[in-house]
């Protein structure tokens, strides 16, 4: 009985850290491990499309915080953006909370892409 009792423990926790990982960019936004940052990015990847009807797009990126150290991104817009563009990022984990295009002057000195 122990037994079966420590594999049906097992079997869930799997399950529950598996969910957690597939919605890992919303939980990101309640993680108290986490503060919020500016990440630049570049638009320099073709979106995905993020509803079968294709009226929005996914971006997965990774830039970079004020000191210069790598983060990942995702957002969704409701046009794809051009290629080449600068987006300053709010983000949390991978939480995006918003973001703006900026020009390329308006990066910190230390980013280069």
């Amino acid at each position: 009985m122990k037994k079966s009792g420590t594999i049906f423990v097992m079997v869930m926790l799997i399950i529950i850290v598996g969910t957690v990982l597939m919605y890992r960019e919303d939980l990101d936004r309640f993680n108290p491990f986490f503060t919020k940052e500016y990440v630049y990015v570049q638009i320099n990847e073709q979106p995905e499309p993020d509803e079968p009807d294709g009226k929005r797009f996914k971006y997965q990126l990774t830039g970079f915080n004020d000191e210069g150290k790598k983060r990942n991104v995702n957002f969704s817009t409701s046009s794809e953006l051009e290629q080449g563009t600068y987006l300053k990022v709010m983000a949390k984990g991978q939480y995006t909370e918003k973001w703006e295009k900026i020009e390329d002057d308006s990066l910190p000195k230390n980013i280069k892409f």
